[in-house]
């Protein structure tokens, strides 16, 4: 088989305006990547704002050492992570298929990168060439409808019509395997729109949103939530956290609300913020990831955050460990966790929390796709309090968050039913929660405040 290489040029969002940034070079058979190459633009290097393309392969350090250099991905990796990440997921290449006419995973990946759109997670885009324009949906409030009409054709595999092709770019450039789509709401805020499927066994929308205001409830930072009816069904919005509104040529730290939920003000206009996931900084494929562990993505934080950054958001990720044990969200996989830079810190964080949702199961002994603790994967308090200082904290804070996550998790079907979550989905769901009997030792409930 012939290998054909496709160069194409990746741009940058550096204070809301794209530049530049590299040639990438993807050596391909067929659909299988082979290799990845990648060169910085020496304009890029000059600029004083510039991030890590990726921050695990491309990382900028002595800047003269990398200039006219070609990078390769670490790990013998085929690919970059965060070109990865940039790249649309089980579903977005499922909207690509379904506009080309390509069968299930037909395409190499060069296509995919291509037809995503400039709308994509973090502050990257691909294009053909650095003369190439962005490519930008209609995504205003009022083509709701139209994605969810949209979304139903492509489900049962019916043809799109002229009205509502607008969904190959709105919806193209999303990870994941469920239904979504970018949309502006009525203050032209971005958020995530997430639809039901064919296959779901409960309103998924409606239990997502109820589950992330539980864990805002349990202290964990989560971007701004509701829930609409369109077309007769729910329609979960997530605010985009990686876009915030700000006044050009001006730095603000992620610690700002307004990344999450705040409106846009006077002469502020959007910015965009780079985002890798977890799997990005492990360096590894996803085929590792159940390889992997929570206190490995500890050290992670230790490596690429600030001290001060590192040590809150070890904390987090500990509570959100404990969270998904609770609820039984076993897909805690590495793509759904990221990081966020924060230019003002040049440095990365942890993300605010999405992704999470109750998985039902009759088991009384359950499992994380991360492991946990000292006894692998083994969804128990007891494990993950087993591997504490890998998060930087004392049994007792352990003990203390432990104790938070629970105050909340423990009054769930109060607050579901307060959301709105029909009483059918609730039953549907309730095996997914764990009483804290069921998932720790008496001598561990003893030890909580």
């Amino acid at each position: 088989m012939t290998s054909k290489i496709s160069r194409l040029c990746v741009f940058a969002n550096m204070d809301a305006s794209w530049t530049p940034c590299g040639q990438l070079a993807l050596t391909e058979d067929a659909t299988d990547l082979v290799a990845s190459g990648f060169e910085y633009d020496p304009a890029y290097l000059n600029r004083s704002a510039a991030f890590d393309v990726d921050p695990v392969s491309l990382r900028l350090g002595n800047r003269k050492d990398i200039a006219g250099k070609v990078l390769r991905p670490a790990n013998s990796l085929p690919y970059f992570g965060a070109i990865r990440d940039a790249t649309p997921d089980a579903w977005g290449r499922r909207i690509i298929e379904a506009k080309l006419g390509a069968p299930l995973n037909g395409l190499p990946e060069s296509q995919y990168l291509l037809h995503a759109g400039s709308d994509r997670v973090g502050a990257l885009d691909v294009r053909p060439k650095a003369s190439a324009p962005a490519v930008v949906a209609k995504d205003t409030w009022d083509t709701l409808p139209d994605i969810v009409e949209a979304v139903d054709l492509i489900e049962r595999g019916q043809p799109v019509p002229p009205s509502l092709d607008n969904i190959y770019v709105q919806a193209a450039s999303l990870g994941g395997a469920r239904p979504k789509a970018s949309i502006r709401d009525e203050k032209g805020r971005l958020h995530l729109a997430k639809l039901a499927s064919e296959g779901d066994r409960f309103d998924v929308p409606a239990v997502e949103h109820a589950t992330l205001r539980l864990a805002e409830r349990a202290g964990l930072r989560v971007p701004a939530v509701r829930l609409v009816r369109v077309n007769d069904r729910n329609v979960l919005l997530v605010r985009r956290f990686d876009r915030y509104w700000a006044v050009s040529g001006n730095a603000t730290r992620l610690g700002d609300s307004r990344f999450v939920r705040g409106d846009k003000a006077k002469g502020e206009i959007e910015h965009r913020v780079p985002f890798v996931s977890a799997l990005t900084v492990a360096g590894c494929d996803e085929t590792e990831s159940r390889n992997m562990s929570y206190a490995m993505l500890g050290s992670r934080l230790q490596r690429y955050c600030r001290t001060l950054v590192a040590y809150d958001g070890q904390a987090e990720l500990f509570k959100r460990m404990i969270f998904n044990i609770f609820i039984s969200n076993s897909d805690d996989h590495l793509r759904n966790f990221g990081f966020l830079w924060d230019t003002e810190l040049r440095s990365w964080r942890l993300s605010p929390v999405y992704d999470v949702l109750p998985q039902p199961g009759i088991a009384s002994e359950r499992f994380q796709h991360l492991a946990v603790g000292k006894s692998g994967r083994l969804a128990t308090l007891d494990n993950a309090l087993s591997d504490h200082e890998a998060f930087q904290v004392s049994e007792a804070c352990a003990c203390e968050l432990i104790a938070d996550v629970w105050a909340a998790v423990r009054n769930w079907r109060a607050l579901f039913e307060s959301s709105g979550v029909a009483q059918r989905d609730i039953d549907a769901v309730q095996s997914a929660f764990r009483h804290i009997d069921d998932v720790s030792s008496a001598d561990l409930r003893r030890a909580l405040p």
